[in-house]
């Protein structure tokens, strides 16, 4: 079906929760930027068709525009029903995915939409949902001229186009490249959805079978070019930053080591090796953030303890994810700087020859309510220096 000939060019599926009201508004914002010449026809899909006229509602007092429910049309669907999956692809050119956790709720979107000629968009941060979609459904995809694009949200365009910033600052070869996340929250503090929570909870409890697909895979190893980038120690302290870090367990790493892979083999780039953390500030969150791990580590090991996990997540996380979310004023007064630390060597020096001669920095900033989907954020170089000696 060509998609001049569908109702709607977007459908929010999953509109009425935590992730996809957000979506609903800032898609409803884009469309009456002053920008943007004409608006694209657009719906919600979900469950509940009062709990989308809910979302619409709220969306039309918060931009002061009153006919917007009348403007986007509603689809009801359940992720339970492949029907009404159907149904709703069959009616999009593109679906903005908002359902998760993906590893039990996407796949069934994808296959529908593939097999209906709608592409798919999705903010998932699962290593695994996202390697596995991908050996299952790339070359289906192919076929029907669609496009499967996953993390497409804080999880990981930010890190993902940073380390391509990066590559692009550099007067020279780029080798390596270190990331540092930093959150910043206003007066009434931080706080994560507690969807994130349960991606890290099962991810970790499945994470020998996403082990298990890479074995699988049969891919040919990316080349290191320069030296090997050295795996900091679980927690460690960044003097630029004079702060301590954490790997950071989101996609980042995946996701930038597949588009890495892909330059490669594909566009002939030298591969740029990456690794993720995120700063912590300092001992006292230190401390907390071990007994959280401790417990976590304990209590994911077993089923009973994921169901503790899962339903008590304010409680193990010492309040830094609850089943309610960031408030409005929270949403409002966050932010993130995503720093990279770059090394790599000056045009015309051999990376088999030589050490590395050159360090940059960049840094990627931008708010954090506007990072569901839509991503918003500026880069900016902080300095190139070479090596002395």
């Amino acid at each position: 079906m060509a998609t001049q000939q569908r109702p709607f060019h977007l459908v929010v599926f999953g509109a009425s929760g935590f992730t996809g009201q957000f979506v609903t508004e800032e898609v409803a914002r884009e469309q009456v930027s002053p920008e943007r010449r004409t608006s694209l026809p657009w719906a919600v899909a979900g469950r509940c068709r009062e709990k989308l006229q809910r979302v619409l509602e709220r969306a039309a007092m918060k931009l002061g525009r009153p006919t917007l429910p009348s403007e986007v049309g509603i689809i009801i669907c359940d992720i339970t029903n492949p029907a009404s999956l159907d149904e709703m692809a069959k009616q999009a050119a593109v679906v903005l995915n908002c359902v998760g956790p993906y590893r039990f709720y996407g796949e069934p979107v994808v296959r529908a939409c593939i097999e209906n000629g709608a592409s798919c968009i999705d903010i998932c941060g699962e290593p695994q949902f996202l390697e596995l979609i991908y050996w299952k459904y790339h070359e289906k995809a192919a076929e029907k001229g669609v496009y499967i694009i996953g993390s497409s949200g804080f999880d990981s365009i930010p890190a993902d186009m940073g380390v391509i910033f990066t590559t692009n600052k550099m007067n020279g070869t780029l080798t390596a490249v270190e990331s540092f996340l930093t959150l910043h929250s206003g007066p009434e503090g931080l706080c994560i959805h507690d969807g994130t929570w349960k991606s890290a909870v099962y991810g970790f409890a499945d994470k020998s079978q996403l082990k298990k697909l890479r074995n699988e895979s049969h891919l040919k190893p990316v080349p290191v070019v320069g030296p090997k980038l050295k795996r900091r120690w679980p927690v460690s302290y960044c003097r630029e930053l004079n702060s301590y870090s954490i790997p950071f367990l989101g996609a980042d790493v995946s996701v930038v080591k597949r588009t890495q892979r892909y330059l490669h083999e594909n566009l002939e780039q030298s591969p740029v090796q990456y690794a993720a953390y995120v700063t912590v500030g300092g001992i006292t969150s230190i401390i907390k953030l071990m007994f959280a791990g401790l417990f976590f580590l304990f209590f994911v090991r077993f089923g009973i303890g994921r169901q503790l996990l899962v339903k008590f997540p304010w409680l193990f996380s010492f309040g830094y994810f609850s089943k309610q979310g960031p408030t409005q004023k929270q949403m409002d007064a966050s932010s993130f700087t995503l720093t990279f630390f770059g090394q790599g060597y000056s045009q015309g020096l051999s990376p088999d020859k030589s050490k590395p001669n050159i360090r940059i920095c960049t840094q990627v900033k931008g708010p954090v309510k506007k990072n569901f989907f839509l991503v918003f954020f500026k880069g900016r170089t902080c300095g190139m220096w070479r090596f002395p000696g």
